[in-house]
Parts: C-alpha cells; sequence; structure tokens
C-alpha cells in the first residue's frame, strides 16, 4: 500500500511544493503517536508527514534541570510543549493525521484533550527504560483507544523475545508489537502500514479506496 503523494517530493525538501489535501479525499482519520519523553515520537511525525510537520519544541532550559531525566539522552536539547502534526494521504480516498503528544507528565491535560477523537495509537518504546511507557500503555488502555506498540530501535536497543516484552509492558496478546528505526522513513512507513492494517482487522477502520 502506496501513500496517494509517495512518488513526489516532501513538503520540506528543497524541490517540494506546497501540499494540499487532494479534492479526491473523502475520509480523514486522527492517529496518536504517543509515548514517554525523549522516545522518538517527533522524529517519527516528522519521517511520514508529507507536509512540513507543525512543531511545537522548547529549547530545554536550566529549569527542568532535575524534573527532565537526560540520561541516555545527551545530545536532546529539546521538547515537544504542545503537540506535533502531520499528515500522510494514505491513498487517493484516505487521510491520516497523525498528532504527536508531549512525553512528560505535567502536559497530560493537553495530552487527554489532543486524544479526544483518536481511532487509535501508536505508543513509541525505547526498550533502554521500557518502564517509562508503563503510564502512556496504561492511559491507552484505561481510555479504550486500540493502539500498537512502536518499538524505535536505537543503535544499543537491546533484544528480547516477544513473549518476554510482551509480559514485561503487561499488554495483552492481540496488542501488535512492531519495530522502527524513526529517523528511517521506509521503515516509518512500514510501521504505519502495519498498524492501519490492524485497525482495519478490528473493524476500527474502514479502508477508503
Amino acid at each position: 500500500m502506496a501513500s496517494a503523494n509517495s512518488a513526489e517530493p516532501r513538503a520540506g525538501d528543497a524541490t517540494a511544493e506546497p501540499r494540499y489535501l487532494p479534492s479526491s479525499v473523502q475520509g480523514a482519520v486522527k492517529i496518536l503517536v504517543t509515548g514517554p519523553f525523549g522516545v522518538g515520537k517527533t522524529t517519527l511525525v516528522g519521517s511520514l508527514s508529507e507536509i512540513a510537520p507543525l512543531r511545537t519544541e522548547e529549547t530545554m532550559t536550566a529549569a527542568s534541570s532535575g524534573v527532565d531525566d537526560l540520561t541516555g539522552r545527551p545530545g536532546k536539547t529539546t521538547t515537544t510543549v504542545a503537540l506535533d502534526f502531520g499528515r500522510i494521504t494514505l491513498n487517493p480516498r484516505l487521510a491520516l493525521y497523525l498528532f504527536g503528544t508531549p512525553g512528560q507528565q505535567r502536559f497530560w491535560p493537553l495530552w487527554d484533550d489532543l486524544s479526544q477523537g483518536a481511532l487509535g495509537a501508536i505508543a513509541m518504546v525505547d526498550l533502554r527504560r521500557p518502564d517509562e511507557s508503563f503510564d502512556v500503555l496504561g492511559r491507552l488502555e484505561e481510555q479504550r483507544i486500540p493502539f500498537a506498540v512502536a518499538v524505535n530501535t536505537f543503535p544499543d536497543t537491546p533484544s528480547y523475545p516477544e513473549e518476554e516484552l510482551r509480559a514485561a509492558l503487561d499488554v495483552l496478546p492481540e496488542v501488535p508489537i512492531l519495530y522502527c528505526d524513526a529517523r528511517d522513513r521506509r521503515q516509518s512507513y512500514d510501521l504505519l502500514i502495519d498498524f492501519v492494517e490492524y485497525l482495519h482487522r478490528t473493524s476500527v477502520l474502514e479502508l477508503q479506496r
């Protein structure tokens, strides 16, 4: 399954023209991209979006010292304070709107607002710090939002058998566990397609052709 604009220049490229939603699109679906601080949500939205993504990143300052744990994230200098937004036209009739959520608990009131109307969620996980994902996964279950676990594969990401990982994250057998390097557009796109097909199999999403 290729997106309707997959063969065209992407917004943000030097040669790209501004993109508008094709007139053939008859339906739009809201998808959350969520997860803990520093897991790669902004990167994934940017990799997938066919338009220049909207980002609300701010430079991290001394005020966040002791609040935001930068262990294992020495190069991180910004953080999302509201949302990331992107769009991908999945086929000529269906567009997905991607809403990336802030990762820190102090922004959770905004997370609740962003989750309204979401058909599903991609819950990103860093296996170097899997315990940081528990709260987000729990909130998705509480709000009954269908989701898939998306393991962002950093260079030093450890490998675990799926049964062990599923038990460690305490997710149900029907929840997909997917993998990608969020910096790689092709891997990110394949992950998104797997997630959309999961929503389709569970009758959450009707794929328009």
